[in-house]
């Protein structure tokens, strides 16, 4: 139907016909849908050069997710809580997820208000909040919340009945970024094998960059499929 939503044979014969060099009018020509749904789709998913009809059938499911918001109980920024924890233990905890977060390239501020909303019971908690537990100004907070929210870490939720915004943990993150980490092989195993073409796939360096090639696209592959198997527990 021109109206419903793309299947996923309809994704593999977008990948086909970029692959054989077909517009977006072509392609929507013979899937009988508007030339803008093709076109966005596409966008949307790396582009004519990167589109990928598994991994593109798969950002699409969490993109179609929608959330309830459940009641977010308030952070008490002293004493011990209602499961008897003290505040000194939860500070530890998000601190050495800071500082594996910033050794994996997070800037600093971001990974310490990711570590904060992880080690919240309620997986959210206010800019000023953050503020408070972490010592550091409100425009600090905003600007590491900004980073997050670029990587579709963290969302923003509005309070019931208030102007004051909420930073809430995106529970579908890790398996977006492992699709992500999927489309990162599948580009660089692109370029290896046109590397082995150009270098000549019988010389040394063809070899090497042609084998390249295939392990990132198996363990891409792998990496797709691993993640599909075990999104369904994210609806839990």
């Amino acid at each position: 139907m021109p109206g419903g939503r793309l299947s996923p044979d309809d994704r593999r014969l977008i990948a086909a016909g970029l692959a054989r060099g077909l517009g977006y009018a072509e392609i929507a020509r013979r899937l009988s849908r508007p030339t803008s749904t093709v076109s966005r789709e596409v966008t949307r998913n790396g582009g004519p050069g990167r589109y990928r009809a598994e991994l593109a059938q798969a950002a699409t499911a969490v993109r179609s997710r929608r959330r309830t918001p459940r009641p977010k109980p308030v952070e008490k920024p002293s004493g011990v809580d209602e499961y008897g924890r003290d505040p000194v233990l939860l500070t530890e905890v998000s601190d050495r997820f800071a500082l594996l977060f910033a050794q994996f390239g997070m800037p600093r501020m971001a990974a310490a208000v990711l570590a904060r909303l992880y080690a919240a019971d309620s997986g959210s908690l206010t800019a000023a909040e953050l503020a408070a537990q972490l010592r550091v100004s409100p425009a600090t907070v905003s600007a590491a919340v900004g980073r997050l929210e670029e990587r579709a870490l963290i969302r923003r939720d509005r309070d019931p009945g208030t102007r004051r915004d909420r930073y809430v943990i995106d529970e579908s993150a890790w398996y977006r970024a492992t699709l992500a980490g999927a489309q990162v092989n599948e580009r660089l195993a692109a370029q290896a094998r046109h590397g082995a073409d150009a270098l000549g796939v019988a010389t040394p360096a063809g070899l090497r960059l042609l084998g390249m090639g295939d392990y990132l696209e198996r363990v891409g592959l792998d990496m797709v499929r691993s993640a599909e198997r075990w999104r369904p527990r994210l609806d839990q």
